[in-house]
């Protein structure tokens, strides 16, 4: 059963596995753009290239070329009659044959190839130049100046061995006349014992003078020329077109080598996939590309983008591990994907009011808190958790609520963050678990925004109270090392991750906008940081009011740009 299923899933991991080397396109074009230059240079330094060949059959001395008993390939080295022939001593001999100083032998040899075919005893000379005329005249000149020097070299040991042979000869045949003048003075009273020395001196003399006789009728031509090399008609090379198509492939399979090396090595997840295997969960939803203009709700405004967020929120809604309690806890890896897990959160509340739930949203992030600031939010009465009489010193969270307008989808509660002393003490209040525990009415929702996970440990001081965990990120921000130690923080604090939502990389609309328009902005964000000093100072207490609305400002090219405050509500 398992190994079928392994079976049926091996083409989509197949699949999935060519969809992410896809995703490294600088590689493959590199990979390919280097190949078809190497093709391109294979093609025009080839195209003026001409091969000629010239085949020799190799034999060895002999007086008798016709006994069947002598055979070349016994007597003969095909390996060393091949390093003969490259050798410089050959090259040496072409080279004064063609007239080329003696300085040019280097450069002769460059073009030379010496094969053996299998199975014979010829010596195949393969000589490339520039010219088809020369090419074959190069390589018949140094199949000649090959056999010369064989010759010379066999001729040279044969006359060596016949000068061995007759030096010793020679002693022996003065020993013989010597020994003849004395039989021939004492005539018949010569003694049996001289005349054997005698014929014994004789059948020597006549043994060396065959070894002689032999050695000077043998044949010492090394070999015999069997294909004289002709001048090509046609270029050796392959030509631009097949060398561009052959550079083009490897070029291929060099892009998708480095591609899959630098896959291998990547420590960030490259596909939904990964992050579901790395956080043991579904990935509920993937955010499409593009911009909300600087607002966290989409509502109208991308219905695409508006339609996922409904679909993470819908699969949700059937995950009975949420849906038994109502409670959603949404974080990020990293501090970089704060404001992509802020608009999730904002828009899986208006989702979640869409269907008809109570919706609260708790801003749980006390250290940079700015929701307040970029919603529409209004003051509401106290909610019901905030009614009870409270011995606590006051704090996070505050009486009060204010209320989201979320368009078509309806409206949600908002506690929007308050920056605290101490952050811990106010995560773990009972303030904070009665604030959680209203998602235990009828019909009600809570969703929880917290910190990075990796950067705070505030998200996982509210793990054992919410449960169900939201992990935002963007694959490639992000290791899959990261989140299998979130996924590991979570279960060890006795949460459940129930899902990822993956997000591209966040544009800035107004990017341009503020590089222009540098100086004042950083005017405005000034003012706004002194109201905010000056509210403290008068002893307001923050998170009590309404936000204030953006501000437009003009940016040096002429152009509007909204310029967001976050400001406390009790700053008016």
């Amino acid at each position: 059963m398992h190994a079928s299923a392994a079976r049926d899933d091996e083409p989509d991991l197949l699949r999935d596995q060519f969809r992410q080397l896809l995703r490294y396109r600088r590689l493959i074009g590199a990979g390919i753009g280097i190949g078809l230059l190497g093709g391109a240079w294979l093609g025009v330094t080839s195209a003026d290239s001409y091969t000629a060949t010239s085949d020799i059959r190799l034999r060895a001395p002999t007086n008798d070329p016709f006994n069947p008993v002598v055979s070349p390939d016994k007597t003969v080295n095909i390996g060393t009659e091949r390093q003969t022939a490259l050798s410089n001593s050959v090259a040496e001999v072409a080279a004064e044959a063609l007239g080329l100083p003696s300085n040019r032998t280097g450069s002769l040899q460059k073009g030379l190839q010496v094969t053996n075919p299998p199975q014979t005893m010829v010596l195949r000379f393969t000589y490339a130049a520039t010219t088809p005329e020369e090419a074959a005249r190069r390589a018949n000149a140094l199949a000649k100046a090959y056999l010369d020097l064989r010759k010379k070299q066999w001729t040279d040991l044969r006359d060596s061995m016949v000068k061995k042979t007759q030096d010793q000869l020679n002693p022996i045949a003065r020993q013989q006349h010597d020994l003849a003048k004395q039989l021939a003075g004492e005539g018949s009273s010569a003694s049996d014992a001289a005349n054997a020395r005698y014929d014994d001196l004789t059948g020597k003399m006549n043994t060396l003078n065959g070894q002689i006789a032999s050695l000077n009728a043998l044949d010492m031509t090394a070999g015999t020329v069997s294909g004289k090399a002709v001048p090509p008609a046609a270029s050796d090379g392959l030509g631009l077109p097949v060398s561009l198509g052959l550079g083009g492939a490897v070029g291929v399979a060099l892009g998708l080598l480095a591609a899959w090396v630098r896959l291998v090595f990547d420590p960030s997840p490259r596909s939904p996939a990964d992050v579901a295997r790395a956080v043991r969960a579904p990935v509920l939803g993937t955010l499409p590309r593009g911009t909300s203009g600087g607002s966290l709700l989409v509502g109208g405004q991308d219905s695409r983008l508006a339609e996922e967020y409904r679909s993470v929120a819908f699969r949700l809604a059937y995950d009975e591990r949420f849906s038994g309690r109502r409670r959603l806890l949404v974080v990020a890896p990293r501090g970089g994907n704060s404001d992509a897990a802020a608009g999730v959160a904002a828009n899986l509340a208006a989702s979640f009011a869409e269907t008809g739930k109570d919706v609260l949203l708790i801003e749980a992030d006390l250290r940079t808190p700015s929701l307040a600031g970029r919603l529409r939010a209004g003051d509401t009465g106290r909610p019901a958790w905030s009614r009870q009489p409270d011995t606590e010193e006051p704090g996070w969270p505050g009486p009060r609520q204010l209320q989201v307008d979320a368009g078509e989808s309806g409206s949600f509660d908002l506690v929007p963050g308050e920056r605290v002393r101490n952050v811990a003490r106010a995560l773990t209040s009972p303030r904070v678990t009665r604030l959680i525990e209203e998602a235990d009415s009828p019909n009600a929702t809570v969703v929880v925004l917290a910190p990075p996970v990796l950067a705070y440990a505030d998200a996982l001081a509210l793990v054992d109270r919410v449960d169900g965990v939201l992990i935002v990120c963007h694959p490639r921000s992000v290791h899959r090392a990261d989140l299998v130690r979130i996924r590991e923080l979570i279960t060890g604090a006795g949460g459940t991750v129930l899902g990822a939502v993956t997000h591209p990389v966040p544009r800035q609309p107004g990017r341009r906008a503020e590089k222009s328009g540098h100086r004042g902005s950083g005017r405005a964000a000034n003012r706004s940081a002194q109201q905010e000093d000056a509210g403290e100072a008068a002893g307001q207490r923050p998170g009590a009011g309404r936000p204030s609305p953006p501000q437009q400002e003009l940016t040096g090219d002429g152009s509007d740009t909204v310029a967001l405050r976050s400001v406390r509500a009790g700053d008016r």
